[in-house]
């Protein structure tokens, strides 16, 4: 181990703390809205960097340099598309549930169905939390740290053990700064690394490709762009990982759900002061998703110039980073990646324990005819946390035994709950007679077929277009059952007037340049342009 790089990741992780906690020092939590919404306080900038810090865990820097190395840029097009549903999100989605002063997207279930819809699709949301969203943040996170580090050389231990050994720390940190700052204190520290992960990005290109171009960083480029070209190509075919029609069909869908519908990302933007600050915050984020290939994309080409034959490929962002940064920068960026995995992991921490407190346990104890307090939703919501955390650590170490890509293996599991709670959640948004039994029927029905196609029999179709196919079904099932028992009453939004729901004025001009800068990525890698 390199003492200067560690010492430097010492440094800017203990920095980052003390802003996050010089920041928040006079704050008390002593409600749930505090601990959970920050009081409903955060500006376009803590909204934005927030989005886009809690959607980049290490798994972003880990898998896509990764699918680069293995296969091509095609897998830039889960971050670069996300921009459409962002925009979609801002303009329809997030002024619903702002209209409605909802602290959690299954909210809105319980005012367009029943209160259990609700309860059931937040049990799924911290199903999909506990065994799925934290194990894969902590698993990514602790494989960035080993690679950089190589802990367990010096530690004299197997891989295993030394990633059992690091998902124990990260889990335990991010599980001190979700209990005791609440999302105020990840927000500040999403702002702090946002800013780190920009500079570290620029400076870990520049050594990357000085170092392709043996010393001249101008060599280093005209290598990259001369040679193993079809690195860069973000038109997926059918062979590989991401095929570019899959955008199309199952990838749209999942983007929506994700930032339409989970909970652990819209609760940020529900967390703004009015509608205005949220708009402009997801219109901030959608610029940083554009900068994607920059961050996340550019280590893996530098990897396919570099090493000839990864034995370990989800270590070839790490590899990148200890052999071509000086000492400083690989602590610099090693303190990030650990951020980056902090503050994804205590978000969906902070979001499981609002679910739970909000949607299950408080319900529970009001339907026994008990009153509860600020303080005992606290403690609670804190104990929840800790449970919670120490059940994703003892998950996340068997990861190792996926097979295939990483990145990948993380899509598939998050579609086993992200489209079937979708497509409920769509219906309910553009329709005001199907009934609450539709919505449960097609929960059902989405969530067994997908299992089915996926572990009991091989279609041959790739699962993105497989959940396209279901999210149609599970529609036109919804739409024919509300046609033949329809609810007597349609469903009608209140407006709870808790915060100002003018929208901001200048949204349609910001976001149809988002779109426009959305494509001309796609046509600049790709076969007519640097790909050609």
């Amino acid at each position: 181990m390199n003492v200067i790089a560690f010492s430097t990741f010492i440094l800017v992780t203990f920095f980052v703390g003390l802003i996050s906690w010089y920041k928040t020092r006079r704050q008390k939590i002593t409600t749930a809205a505090g601990l959970f919404l920050a009081n409903r306080s955060l500006t376009f900038t803590a909204v934005g960097t927030a989005l886009f810090f809690t959607n980049i865990s290490a798994a972003e820097f880990v898998g896509t340099a990764e699918s680069v190395y293995v296969n091509n840029m095609s897998i830039m097009a889960w971050g670069i598309s996300s921009v459409f549903a962002m925009v979609i999100v801002s303009e329809f989605i997030i002024p619903i549930y702002l209209k409605g002063a909802m602290s959690t997207t299954p909210d809105f279930l319980e005012n367009r169905y029943d209160p259990q819809t609700k309860k059931l699709v937040s049990f799924l949301f911290l199903v999909s939390y506990v065994v799925n969203l934290l194990p894969i943040v902590l698993y990514s996170g602790a494989v960035a740290l080993n690679g950089l580090f190589h802990f367990s050389d010096i530690w004299n231990i197997s891989y295993g053990s030394s990633i059992w050994i690091l998902v124990w720390c990260i889990g335990l940190v991010g599980s001190l700064y979700s209990i005791l700052g609440g999302l105020k204190a990840i927000v500040i520290s999403d702002l702090v690394l946002g800013i780190f992960m920009f500079t570290g990005a620029l400076l870990l290109a520049y050594f990357g490709l000085k170092h392709v171009g043996n010393g001249d960083s101008l060599q280093g480029i005209h290598t990259v762009l001369s040679s193993k070209k079809e690195h860069f190509n973000s038109i997926g075919s059918a062979k590989d990982a991401v095929p570019f029609s899959t955008i199309f069909t199952g990838m749209i869908l999942m983007n929506l759900f994700y930032w339409g519908t989970e909970q652990v990302i819209v609760q940020q933007a529900l967390a703004s002061s009015n509608l205005k600050t949220s708009q402009k915050g997801i219109a901030l984020a959608c610029l940083g998703k554009l900068l994607g290939p920059l961050l996340f994309i550019l280590p893996g080409i530098i990897a396919v110039h570099l090493y000839g034959n990864l034995h370990n490929t989800t270590e070839a962002f790490s590899r990148v980073v200890s052999d071509v940064s000086p000492p400083i920068l690989s602590g610099f960026i090693a303190a990030v990646i650990f951020g980056a995995a902090i503050t994804s992991f205590s978000p969906a921490l902070n979001s499981a324990s609002t679910l739970f407190i909000l949607n299950l346990y408080k319900p529970y104890k009001e339907r026994k005819g008990q009153s509860v307090t600020e303080p005992e939703l606290l403690k609670n919501s804190r104990r929840f946390e800790l449970y919670a955390s120490l059940l994703a650590m003892f998950i996340a170490p068997l990861i190792i035994f996926s097979n295939g890509n990483f990145y990948t293996f993380m899509q598939k599991m998050n579609a086993a709950f992200s489209i079937p709670i979708f497509s409920i959640m769509f219906v309910g948004f553009v329709t005001k007679k199907v009934p609450p039994i539709a919505a449960k029927i097609g929960l059902a029905f989405c969530f067994s077929g997908y299992i089915l196609t996926q572990i009991v029999f091989d279609t041959g179709i790739h699962f993105l277009h497989i959940l396209a196919i279901l999210f149609l079904l599970t529609t036109a099932i919804m739409l024919l059952i509300g046609k033949i028992v329809p609810m007597k009453s349609p469903y009608v939004a209140q407006n709870k007037q808790v915060v100002d729901l003018k929208p901001w004025k200048n949204r349609h001009w910001v976001n149809g340049l988002l779109l426009l800068l959305m494509v001309l990525l796609f046509l600049v890698f790709s076969k007519i342009g640097i790909a050609s």
